[in-house]
Formats: C-alpha cells, sequence, structure tokens
C-alpha cells in the first residue's frame, strides 16, 4: 500500500514538470498579429516618369555669360550701364516672360523668343545712390526654363564721393543784416579729375553764382550773391551745382536764412464753426535775434478777428485772439488776415482760414 502511495506521487508530479515545460514552450511562440488589409500603391506609370526626366533634361535652357557686374567705386548719383549676355542652350523655344528690375536699376530685354543656340542681351543701367555705400541689387529673368525659371543676376558698388564741398554744414544767414554776404563755397576734386562748372540752381533763385562753363580745374572757389526779396520769401532751400566730372556729381548745398521775426504757429485754422460763436486761439511773435521790440498797432483785414490779450513774453509777445466767423450765406468756409505791425520796422501777416461745420 505504501509502495502505491509513492508511485501515485511521482506521477503527479512528472505530470506537473510536463504541463510547465509545455506552458515555457508556447511562451516563446510569438502570437501571429491580426492580419492588416492594405491596398497596394500603384506603380508609376514608365511612360510618364520618363516623359518627366525628359522634360527636365530637354528643354529651353538660359546660359548667361556671366551672372554678377561689380562696378567698384563709383560716385553719387552716377550711372553705369553693363550687359548680361546669354544663350539658350536647350533644343526648344525659350520664352522670357519679364525681367524683374530692382531699386536703382533699370532692364531692357528688346526680343522675349529665342530659338535653340540664339543668344541675347539684357541691358542694364545703374543709378547710384546718394550716399556713400555698399551696394548689391539683383535681377531676376523669369522664363519656361524649368531648371532655372527665375534666373538671378547681381549688381555690386561702392559709392564714393568724387568731390567735396565747403561748407558741408549747409549756408545759414541773418535776415536782420541789409548788406547781406554769403560765405564762399569751394568745390574739390578728390580723385584728382578735371571738371567744370555745368549749372548752378537755387530754390526760389534765392541764390545765383557767376561762373565760366568752359573752364576747367581740379578745385572752384565761388561767391554766391544773395537776392534779398527773394530770399525773405523762401528763406530755406538747396543750390544745387552741377558739373562734368566723369562721375556726373551734382553738388547739393542747403540754405537757410533765419528772419528777424517768427510767428507761431505760421497760420490760423478752424474747424467746425458756427457763425456768430466766438473761437479763441494763441500766437506768439519773436525776435529771433533776442532784440527789443514793440508792436506798434494790430488789425483784421476783414474784420473777423480780434484781440483780447497782448502779453509779453521772452523775445516776443503773446496774442490771445478771438475769431468770430461770419454768416455763411450758403459757404463752406471763410478767409482773414491778421496784421502786426512792428513799430520802425515791418510788417507781419498771419493767415486764417476757417471751415463751417456741416449741417444735416
Amino acid at each position: 500500500m505504501k509502495g502505491n502511495y509513492l508511485i501515485l506521487v511521482v506521477v503527479i508530479v512528472c505530470f506537473s514538470l510536463l504541463t510547465q515545460i509545455a506552458c515555457q514552450q508556447h511562451a516563446k511562440v510569438p502570437a501571429e498579429p491580426n492580419a492588416v488589409l492594405t491596398a497596394p500603391e500603384p506603380a508609376a506609370e514608365p511612360e510618364k516618369v520618363e516623359a518627366k526626366k525628359q522634360a527636365v533634361e530637354t528643354g529651353p535652357r538660359i546660359t548667361f555669360e556671366k551672372t554678377v557686374q561689380d562696378f567698384g567705386e563709383v560716385g553719387p548719383r552716377s550711372k553705369k550701364t553693363c550687359e548680361f549676355k546669354f544663350t539658350n542652350t536647350g533644343d526648344s523655344l525659350l520664352k522670357i516672360t519679364k525681367v524683374e528690375a530692382c531699386c536703382g536699376a533699370t532692364a531692357r530685354l528688346d526680343i522675349m523668343q529665342y530659338e535653340p543656340n540664339e543668344s541675347g542681351t539684357i541691358k542694364v543701367q545703374y543709378n547710384a545712390s546718394t550716399v556713400a555705400v555698399m551696394v548689391t541689387r539683383q535681377l531676376h529673368v523669369v522664363s519656361n526654363d524649368m531648371t532655372n525659371p527665375r534666373a538671378a543676376l547681381t549688381i555690386k558698388a561702392k559709392v564714393v564721393p568724387k568731390t567735396s564741398f565747403e561748407p558741408r554744414g549747409g549756408l545759414r544767414f541773418l535776415l536782420k543784416d541789409e548788406k547781406l554776404s554769403c560765405p564762399e563755397i569751394t568745390i574739390t576734386s578728390l580723385d584728382g579729375k578735371t571738371f567744370a562748372i555745368k549749372d548752378v540752381k537755387s530754390t526760389g533763385n534765392c541764390i545765383t553764382i557767376d561762373y565760366d562753363p568752359n573752364e576747367q580745374a581740379t578745385k572752384f572757389t565761388l561767391q554766391p550773391q544773395i537776392n534779398m526779396e527773394n530770399l525773405q520769401r523762401r528763406p530755406t532751400g538747396v543750390v544745387s551745382i552741377s558739373l562734368t566730372h566723369p562721375e556726373g556729381e551734382t553738388v547739393r548745398i542747403p540754405f537757410t536764412a533765419l528772419s528777424r521775426f517768427q510767428i507761431n504757429p505760421p497760420q490760423l485754422i478752424a474747424f467746425n464753426a458756427e457763425p456768430g460763436q466766438p473761437i479763441t486761439r494763441k500766437i506768439w511773435v519773436i525776435n529771433n535775434y533776442g532784440e527789443n521790440f514793440e508792436i506798434e498797432s494790430t488789425s483784421s483785414e476783414n474784420g473777423i478777428i480780434k484781440v483780447m490779450n497782448q502779453d509779453p513774453v521772452r523775445n516776443g509777445y503773446q496774442f490771445m485772439l478771438e475769431i468770430m466767423p461770419p454768416a455763411d450765406e450758403g459757404k463752406t468756409r471763410f478767409t482773414d488776415v491778421f496784421l502786426v505791425n512792428i513799430k520802425g520796422g515791418e510788417t507781419l501777416k498771419v493767415s486764417c482760414r476757417g471751415f463751417y461745420s456741416r449741417r444735416k
């Protein structure tokens, strides 16, 4: 009986061991994944692939002899020209749609279509800036060349002055002087090249200069003459002196004339005015030279402006004015001129413009 019990235990142990081994063997086998149904990618048609390849490898080709033009040093406002030559190195018609210009440059192309092996030229003009600067500009040639549909052309330049002038700060005058004199103007060539004076102009013809257009030199000393009447009307502006220097430079010298008196604001403007409803404004009359002066009288040309108060301030006077809009009589605006008479001196004018409010 005891022997049968031992046999039974051995059988149970062996059975357990066999079960564990079977489980381990089963664990080593990976589970078969769930099947996923996908549509096969359509194969590219050989004819289309070949056609696309041929379109890239053949067709029109725009080939430039050079794509960069470096002008080197150029003078301000000078004009430089260059050419970009190209050839259609492809095997079909080259069609140029346009040439996109850039700031400071213009381009010209007379013929827009080119057969294989046919050549053309793009003519470019570069207008230099007015200040010293390093410049890089790009133009683009748009065509049916699939490999280079927007070909880039580059322009380079270094803008440097070829002449200098004095006074660098411009011309400044005081109109209190009856016999006003103007400082000398000197113009000097910086590269040693001779030039002549071609033309002289000034704002409002306030300043004139006598010169000999046939005289050539590397330096000129000029004596400007002032037209006082014109200068009083146009106290600020520019003197432009055109030169025959190879770089085509023009010298521009600003001028400013400081008048004896200044009115601030220089004019009176009134919006949304109503007839018979007064509008107040302040103005200041100042002596720019720090001189003491007296107001002899004030007046209004049309009787619309009246002085409410007149108070002295530093170097001048402050006025509180009353503007009385007249009956509109169907008009949309009114005007007047306020006059300030300086004792022993000039008469100052302040224009006034009024605009009536819009009625429904």
